[in-house]
């Protein structure tokens, strides 16, 4: 019989398995590996107000975080790759042989274009003989009309340079990774410099799509803690209609991978890992830490990605405002929830200015008093972000 569950066990099981309740369960570079590890996959996005949102994503999780950490991680240790998943994504470098299949489809796709085997060519040399280049940097011109395999790129169709399309394609193949990043511009290396031959042919785990799929939908309902089988930002990039991703969530409770819960006042039915049971018990128990922190989530946070349902459990509404227009915004471009304990009391708007990290605005759920104890909490979380952003002064304004 399917277990049911209040929508307050419902939050503090998701907060627990997240790590943003109580005590902190991930601790420095190896604590921030772990959380990724966890959850599948972390969003990357360019945007960098207060913090990109990967490196925010860890900052809520992980004791004593720096975006060193990450980019350690990434391009130094080699644990982590830059990859498309949940759109343009981070995720352990060893998950690389489940996404051996999109590489051929990405493979099979440049070959329809007439003149990409000889840029490939052209790249490969150059690369090999003089390392990691940029689209501004690696000398082929000229422009070609290239249509990008990347699912995340807006299936954008028309002329682009040459050298940016090249590397692109060598990218999706898995011929080239990300070397670094200067800012937002990437710089491309070949992947048998820093990935093992052991990883690099390795045969894909799965052994058809239907395979993969479970895979991923297993993987996301782990990245979220609960979820349900609806439509919504949490399956992106599954490349999976309704019906093959219930078919997916079908057999893999059948399996014992994955146990419907039921929560008080849902009409469907939410997800967990089947792994994760003992975490539940010991919410339902009373057994788990519950100790507040106060903590300012990423726009994309994993907890996020579903936001009708975190308005479903929480009564929380968000929307990341960020290509709204300004003028009809309700709060700002961006803005990032503040998570009090389990609950979700409000947002705030920060952004850093010459060494001053500025408040914009703090807005409260309503019903959520302002305590002392409170307004000190969130003191040390902007401070802590001021700190991470290497400010010295913290301005704030319009609270």
């Amino acid at each position: 019989m399917m277990l049911t569950i209040t929508r307050e066990q419902a939050r503090r099981f998701i907060l627990s398995r997240q790590g943003l309740l109580g005590q902190y369960r991930f601790v420095g570079k190896e604590g921030a590996y772990q959380y990724v590890r966890q959850a599948g996959c972390i969003q990357y996005d360019p945007v960098d107000v207060c913090g990109k949102n990967a490196e925010l994503t860890l900052l809520s999780r992980v004791k004593g975080f720096s975006a060193e950490m990450l980019s350690d991680l990434l391009y130094r240790d080699r644990r982590l790759v830059d990859y498309v998943d949940k759109e343009l994504s981070i995720w352990p470098s060893e998950d690389w042989p489940y996404f051996a299949g999109y590489r051929e489809r990405s493979r099979a796709h440049g070959a329809d274009f007439e003149g990409m085997q000889n840029l490939r060519e052209q790249a490969i040399a150059y690369i090999r003989e003089h390392g990691p280049v940029s689209s501004d940097t690696l000398p082929i011109d000229g422009d070609v009309f290239w249509h990008s395999s990347m699912h995340w790129s807006g299936n954008w169709s028309g002329p682009s340079k040459a050298a940016r399309s090249v590397l692109e394609q060598l990218y999706t193949e898995g011929v080239l990774l990300i070397h670094h990043k200067a800012g937002t511009r990437k710089f491309y290396d070949l992947s048998e410099k820093y990935l093992s031959p052991a990883l690099l042919s390795a045969p894909n785990p799965c052994a058809d799509e239907q395979a993969l799929l479970r895979w991923r939908v297993r993987r996301r309902v782990g990245a979220v803690g609960l979820l349900w089988n609806r439509r919504s930002d949490a399956w992106l990039g599954l490349q999976a209609d309704n019906d093959q991703r219930g078919a997916a969530i079908d057999a893999l409770e059948a399996d014992g991978e994955i146990a419907a819960v039921k929560v008080d006042g849902l009409r469907l039915p939410l997800y967990m890992l089947t792994e994760d049971t003992p975490r539940l018990m010991d919410v339902l128990n009373d057994e788990i830490d519950k100790r507040a922190r106060l903590e300012f989530l990423a726009p994309l946070d994993p907890m996020l990605w579903d936001r009708k349902l975190i308005e479903a459990i929480w009564d929380y509404a968000y929307s990341w405002e960020i290509y709204t227009p300004a003028e009809k915004r309700k709060y700002g471009y961006y803005v990032l929830p503040m998570l009090w304990g389990d609950a979700l009391i409000g947002r705030i708007e920060a952004t850093r200015k010459n060494g001053t990290l500025v408040v914009k605005n703090i807005w409260f759920e309503d019903g959520v008093r302002p305590t002392k104890r409170l307004a000190s909490a969130i003191d040390g979380a902007i401070r802590r972000l001021a700190s991470f952003n290497n400010c010295k002064e913290i301005e704030r304004r319009g609270e």
